[in-house]
């Protein structure tokens, strides 16, 4: 019986160790067909849940412009789409408990750490790492070759993230934590990574 969420910030490689973590393990991925239940449960377009997911940016994009400065209140009046982001949200943790309840599963993204904080079995895993480092990975990823416009879209998408999670968990996304391993996967092999969260999974499996 294997859980493990992987947070991973913009750059860190969370993209590739996700899905070959999964294969390794032998255990289902959830990122890309996330979306796809949601939408049918909340009978909308797939397109439109595709733009509400977190792990391409949507969401990120609203909640950073409606919760600039990160310091504002919770409590200050919800802005008009805020229900249809907390019908999604609230879809999404519930299609993620119920795939975790079969007790094998690998999810990047949305704020697994902190949906999954109270199940025993899963083992929660940070992937960060020095911005320039990252930018750098990025790049070497496929993300661009202008290096400026890559920093911009990892400010941007570390931004997002953090008020993403601020305003629905009240939690930062950089508390250590809020995991069982963290990781700095623009020091280590990617391949590496894999290798080192496969173990640590394994292990708390048994």
């Amino acid at each position: 019986m294997t859980i493990v969420t992987v947070s991973a910030s913009y750059g860190a490689g969370g993209a590739l160790v996700g899905p070959q973590l999964a294969e390794r393990l032998g255990v289902p991925f959830f990122d890309r067909a996330l979306p796809t239940e949601v939408a049918e449960r909340l009978a909308i377009p797939l397109e439109e849940a595709k733009a509400r997911d977190e792990s391409i940016g949507g969401v990120f994009s609203r909640m950073a412009m409606r919760l600039a400065p990160i310091g504002l209140a919770f409590g200050a009046e919800t802005a008009p789409d805020a229900v249809d982001e907390e019908s999604y949200r609230r879809t999404t943790e519930a299609v993620i408990r119920e795939h975790a309840a079969d007790g094998a599963l690998v999810v990047l993204g949305r704020a697994g750490a902190l949906v999954l904080r109270d199940d025993p079995r899963a083992l929660h895993v940070r992937l960060d790492g020095p911005r320039e480092r990252r930018v750098e990975q990025a790049q070497r990823l496929g993300d661009g070759d202008d290096q400026e416009a890559v920093g911009k879209r990892l400010d941007e998408n570390d931004r997002a993230r953090e008020a993403y999670v601020k305003h629905f968990y009240h939690a930062d996304p950089h508390d250590s934590a809020l995991y069982h391993l963290t990781i700095d996967s623009t020091a280590v092999p990617l391949d590496a990574v894999v290798d080192i969260i496969e173990r640590a999974a394994v292990s708390r499996g048994r």
